[in-house]
């Protein structure tokens, strides 16, 4: 049987397009779930094209289970669950049981597709070091993956410093938990003890000059596709060593997924969707992705067959 699917086309306007591709074939420790919403990050979205054509794209959905795994573990058919696994952007997604977690009954679906990708990466960034009472500062926090690392970073206890590109991409985020909300690095006069960095570039360069000693750069995004030109003696500094940490974990997504999908049923955390819309118009989500213009997270509503 074939199924419809979004994938890569290196000749496409966006790099991808719809196609008719195989259904998967679950192994013992998979499910497969129906499709029902999908989620578009950034960078699958300026890569997609890279990719051979024909691969199925994306990593993130929300759904049901179709059929349980075949040796027992994970939940049962009809569970609604979130997934993390390659081949999202489907009808129907075959994913390991340890990356999938159910979704509480107060939770819309769509809301937790935006959760795997973005959602999972501000988490185990932020867990990466203690921070209560620390100064936290992100970068590209408007993006997905900076608007829930405001919000956990807040919960965590820590001081929140948001950093935008523009005074316009900075609204919103206070009500979100930030303590401030800077334009670039302007106004930071007191160094930080974590920076989640999604931008890269001089700016990657300019956050490091501000980290206290001890203190780490976690790079978990390079949105500005600039290089990063450091200064010869730039990484020298008296006292506790400081560091810059690379984040690229995607395996068992399942117990974060479920942590960060009882935060939403609790109203804890938010999951931020800036755009959402029929999985038809992802070509207009691929371009508003690339060009900025979505305030958070870009969730498609997954849907047969095209509307007549």
């Amino acid at each position: 049987m074939t199924m419809r699917a979004l994938v890569a086309d290196p000749e496409a306007p966006a790099g991808l397009r719809f196609g008719e591709t195989g259904e998967p074939e679950p192994r013992p420790d998979q499910l497969l779930i129906e499709v029902r919403h999908i989620s578009l990050n950034r960078g699958e979205v300026m890569f997609a094209g890279r990719l051979g054509p024909g691969t199925v794209l994306g990593y993130d959905a929300s759904g049901v289970v179709v059929r349980a795994a075949a040796d027992g573990t994970g939940p049962a058919e009809g569970a609604r669950v979130v997934a993390f696994g390659a081949g999202a952007w489907a009808r129907r997604l075959a994913v390991g049981t340890d990356s999938v977690a159910e979704v509480p009954g107060a939770v819309d679906l769509a809301d937790a597709a935006a959760l795997p990708m973005a959602g999972v990466t501000a988490l185990r960034t932020l867990r990466s070091r203690p921070i209560l009472g620390r100064r936290v500062l992100i970068t590209g926090a408007a993006g997905g993956v900076g608007r829930f690392a405001v919000q956990l970073a807040a919960l965590g206890g820590a001081h929140v410093i948001a950093s935008v590109g523009s005074a316009a991409r900075g609204e919103g985020l206070a009500a979100l938990g930030a303590h401030e909300v800077v334009v670039g690095l302007d106004g930071i006069d007191r160094q930080v003890d974590l920076v989640l960095d999604n931008v890269g570039g001089a700016q990657m360069v300019a956050a490091w000059r501000l980290l206290a000693p001890g203190g780490d750069l976690q790079s978990i995004g390079w949105a500005s596709g600039e290089p990063a030109a450091f200064a010869p003696h730039s990484f020298f500094s008296h006292g506790p060593s400081r560091s810059i940490s690379t984040f690229g974990d995607s395996t068992r997504f399942g117990p974060d997924l479920a942590t960060l999908a009882g935060l939403v049923a609790e109203g804890r955390l938010s999951p931020e969707i800036g755009l959402r819309a029929s999985w038809d118009r992802f070509a207009e989500a691929a371009d508003a992705l690339l060009g900025r213009r979505v305030a958070g997270k870009a969730v498609l509503d997954v849907e047969a067959r095209p509307p007549a």
